[in-house]
C-alpha cells in the first residue's frame, strides 16, 4: 500500500466514524415508537441519546473548523432528533410570564402544582430537608404537592412531617398496609382532594396515586406517579467490578448482556405501568394532570405514549434547558408534569435544590380553560 493510499485511508476514517455515529443517532430518534416488550435494544439506544447528540454536536464543530461539507451529516442526525431537543431545550427566552396571577382562592382560575422525588427526605433525624422543602414550596405559592419516595424515620415520624406541611390542609398519605413493599408516595393540597385511589404494580416496588382536586366549580384529576427504576445506580458498581476484574472477553460480554437484560426488564415494567396510566388519563371525565418521577427520558416509550394524549408542560410553558436528575452530568430529564389540552400552561421550571434528593423538583403554573 502506497503513501497516497494510506493518506486516503486516514482521511476517510473520520468520515466513516461520522456516518456511523449519525446513523446510530438517527435510529435512536425512533426508540420511543417501540414497545420494550417487542424490542430489547431500541430502548437502550434511546437511553444513550443525550450522549449521542452531544457527540454529534462536537463532531459538527470539528467539521466546521475544517470547513468541510461533512458537517451536514451530524446536522442531519440532530435534525432527526428535533423532537427530543425541544423536550429538553426551549428556545423562547423572550416568552413573557404573567405576574400577579396567584390568589389565596381559586377565583382567578390559576393552579400551581409541584412534583418531587424527595428520597425519603434523606432519612435526616432533624427533618432539615423536609422543612426546607416546605419553606420553599410555600414561598413559591404552590397549591398541590406531589411527592415520591415519601418516607419518615423513627426520629422524624409521619406526624412531624404532616405538621411541617400543615400549610397544605388536605393530604393523601397511603396507610402502612397499602404501601407494604412499595416506595411511598403522597399528595398535599390547599384544595379538597376526593376519590383517592392507590395503584400498585405487579412485581414492582413502584406505584401511582389518583385523586380529584376540587377547585370551586372546576375539578381536575391528578395522577401522581413513581414508575419502575432503571436500576442503573443500584447496579453500576457491580457492572463496573465485573468489567474491571477480568480480562476474559467472554466474561465481559456476559456482564454487558446482563446489564442490558436488567435494563430491558425494567423498560418492560415501565411500559406496562405507562399503559395503565394512559388508560386512566383517557378514562377521566375531567381535565388531567399527570406528574411524577417516570424514570424515563423524552426518547422513551413512556414519554411518547403520554405526550400522544397529553401536553408536556415544559413544551407548553418552559424555557431554556431542562433536566431533573442531578447526577450523570445533569443530562437526564426524567420527572415531568403532563396536562390535558384544556389546561393552559404559564410557567414550568425545575430549581436546582441541593437538599435530600438526587432529583430536582418540577413546578408548573397553569390555568383551567373555561
Amino acid at each position: 500500500m502506497g503513501k497516497s493510499e494510506i493518506h486516503s485511508l486516514f482521511r476517510s476514517i473520520p468520515v466513516i466514524l461520522t456516518v456511523i455515529l449519525a446513523t446510530v443517532t438517527i435510529i435512536s430518534a425512533f426508540s420511543g415508537n417501540f414497545d420494550p416488550a417487542n424490542s430489547k435494544y431500541m430502548p437502550v439506544l434511546g437511553l444513550a441519546l443525550p450522549v449521542l447528540l452531544i457527540c454529534n454536536l462536537l463532531v459538527a464543530i470539528c467539521w466546521a473548523f475544517a470547513r468541510s461539507r461533512w458537517i451536514l451529516i451530524p446536522f442531519a442526525a440532530l435534525a432527526f432528533n428535533y423532537g427530543y431537543i425541544l423536550s429538553v431545550f426551549q428556545f423562547n427566552f423572550t416568552k413573557k410570564i404573567p405576574e400577579g396571577h396567584y390568589s389565596s382562592n381559586y377565583a382567578d382560575g390559576y393552579l400551581k402544582v409541584a412534583t418531587y422525588n424527595v428520597g425519603n427526605f434523606g432519612t435526616e433525624i432533624t427533618g432539615y430537608s423536609c422543612k426546607e422543602i416546605a419553606r420553599y414550596m410555600k414561598q413559591q405559592e404552590v397549591d398541590v404537592l406531589c411527592f415520591q419516595e415519601f418516607g419518615d424515620n423513627q426520629y422524624f415520624p409521619m406526624d412531624s412531617i404532616r405538621n411541617v406541611f400543615s400549610h397544605w390542609r388536605y393530604a393523601l398519605i397511603p396507610t402502612e398496609d397499602s404501601i407494604s413493599g412499595v416506595l411511598p408516595i403522597a399528595v398535599f393540597s390547599r384544595y379538597p382532594l376526593i376519590n383517592p385511589r392507590f395503584i400498585s404494580y405487579p412485581q414492582s416496588a413502584n406505584c401511582s396515586m389518583q385523586c380529584d382536586i376540587i377547585l370551586g366549580r372546576d375539578t381536575v384529576r391528578l395522577l401522581n406517579n413513581h414508575l419502575q427504576t432503571t436500576s442503573v445506580n443500584q447496579n453500576r458498581r457491580k457492572w463496573e467490578r465485573g468489567l474491571n476484574n477480568t480480562n476474559d472477553t467472554r466474561r465481559e460480554v456476559e456482564v454487558v448482556q446482563g446489564a442490558i437484560n436488567t435494563l430491558h426488564d425494567n423498560f418492560v415494567k415501565r411500559a406496562e405501568q405507562t399503559d395503565s396510566i394512559r388508560q386512566l388519563a383517557l378514562a377521566s371525565p375531567y381535565s388531567v394532570v399527570v406528574c411524577g418521577d417516570f424514570n424515563s427520558l423524552p426518547s422513551s416509550y413512556t414519554y411518547a405514549e403520554l405526550s400522544d394524549i397529553l401536553k408536556d408542560g415544559f413544551r407548553t410553558s418552559g424555557r431554556g434547558y431542562m433536566y431533573t436528575f442531578r447526577y450523570f452530568k445533569r443530562l437526564l430529564r426524567i420527572d415531568y408534569i403532563f396536562h390535558s389540552p384544556a389546561i393552559q400552561g404559564y410557567r414550568y421550571y425545575s430549581p436546582d435544590l441541593d437538599l435530600c434528593s438526587d432529583h430536582n423538583p418540577v413546578l408548573m403554573e397553569m390555568k383551567i380553560k373555561k
